[in-house]
């Protein structure tokens, strides 16, 4: 059936919000006149490597430039790439990646489908694995798919060019990394594959793959890396930066309020779905200074949590925040820990209920004044308590437990 599409000028400006590459812009344009032309819609691309279990707003990024493709009425096509992931892309690695086993792979991606879908309409997206092909071809097609690049153009990229300098190892599945990448793109007919800036080789090789293999070229559409809650590094579960979109209310809520004031606008026009006009009111206030960036953050937190929790969570959890880091009282819903009757040293009941992972991560924390007793901070790390009613312990600002006399 032809489907009908907005005009092109509407179509570029929704793609256009918070890119950083579209190559070329002249095929784009193209693409889209002909699509409005032949009702035919274009097939959009991002690949996701199940390396984890759970998706952050880093990676919905990508995600919610899909949603406005599929809401422009374009083909949404996801690739799950359980082949890929053995491999892990080497894009800004300055050392080969560990190696995954594909049942490693296929246990973490039983659960991206179901937080891709939190923010896709699973009716209008193409879900493939690339192991559909890969796992299929003969060493014939992997030599021929081998012969469509040179190791010179494979060293143009700088990770693999400053490893090849420094005599640092590169093994050679590594080199097939974009090359897979390209082929699912030949596999899938895409017209337009979206990646984050540092995927930017692996997306003009995927141009080159298809060529080769008599197709049109896809255009390539980048994405900022988004910054995580730190404000230094690249959001990451490994480095603790992250806001899950799996996680709690009350968790997400609070993650955000911790993210700096420079973050705010990047964190509207990536991760949230504010119109365009909304964004330029924030991008205004925040630079004239008309607002607080407090009052503008509260709003971010209450947007992201109503997005994957519904209204009525996030104004739960905006007044848990309220009470609970604003007006430092203790929550109604503390979570209760039983422990025997007598004396308990502080460390050791912090990680048995959970507060804190490790002894030694128990110990800095008190050390640092970041363990309270009842209300009152505690620093001595060798602390005992006397546990004969319940007893309220809070580490860090919103973890609370209640221990309970067995």
């Amino acid at each position: 059936m032809k489907r009908n599409f907005p005009p092109l000028e509407e179509q570029l400006e929704i793609i256009s919000r918070g890119t950083v590459d579209l190559l070329p812009m002249d095929e784009l344009k193209m693409k889209l006149e002909r699509s409005i032309k032949t009702g035919k819609p274009l097939r959009i691309k991002q690949g996701f490597d199940p390396t984890a279990p759970d998706i952050h707003l880093g990676h919905t990024v990508g995600l919610r430039k899909l949603k406005q493709f599929q809401d422009l009425g374009h083909q949404v096509v996801i690739i799950i790439g359980d082949y890929t992931g053995m491999v892990g892309d080497p894009s800004e690695k300055n050392s080969t990646r560990p190696r995954l086993t594909h049942e490693q792979v296929m246990e973490n991606a039983k659960t991206y489908e179901k937080q891709f879908f939190k923010i896709l309409d699973r009716e209008k997206t193409e879900v493939r694995y690339n192991g559909e092909w890969f796992s299929r071809m003969t060493f014939a097609e992997v030599m021929d798919l081998a012969s469509k690049f040179t190791v010179a153009r494979m060293l143009e990229r700088d990770d693999f060019a400053k490893r090849f300098a420094n005599n640092q190892p590169i093994s050679i599945h590594e080199l097939f990394y974009p090359l897979m990448q390209g082929y699912d793109s030949v596999m899938v007919r895409a017209d337009v594959e979206i990646g984050a800036t540092e995927q930017k080789f692996n997306l003009v090789t995927g141009r080159d793959i298809q060529r080769e293999y008599g197709q049109e070229p896809q255009v390539v559409l980048t994405l900022p890396v988004l910054v995580g809650i730190d404000g230094v590094n690249r959001m990451s579960k490994s480095l603790g930066n992250y806001i899950g979109i799996d996680e709690p209310p009350e968790e997400m809520y609070g993650k955000t309020m911790r993210i700096p004031d420079e973050l705010i606008y990047q964190y509207f026009e990536l991760v949230t779905d504010v119109s365009l006009q909304e964004l330029q009111e924030i991008k205004q206030q925040l630079e004239s200074g008309s607002v607080n960036p407090r009052d503008l953050k509260k709003r971010l937190a209450f947007t992201i949590v109503r997005m994957y929790h519904g209204e009525d969570a996030a104004r739960q959890a905006e007044a848990h925040f309220e009470r609970v880091v604003v007006k430092k009282e203790i929550p109604e819903d503390i979570p209760e820990f039983k422990v025997e009757s007598g004396k308990h040293r502080l460390v050791d009941l912090l990680v048995a209920a959970g507060l804190i992972q490790s002894k030694s991560e128990a110990r800095r924390r008190i050390r640092q004044g970041g363990v309270s007793v009842e209300g009152s901070v505690v620093k001595d790390e060798f602390l005992e308590l006397e546990i004969t009613r319940p007893t309220v312990v809070k580490a860090g600002k919103r973890a609370f437990v209640k221990l309970i006399p067995a």
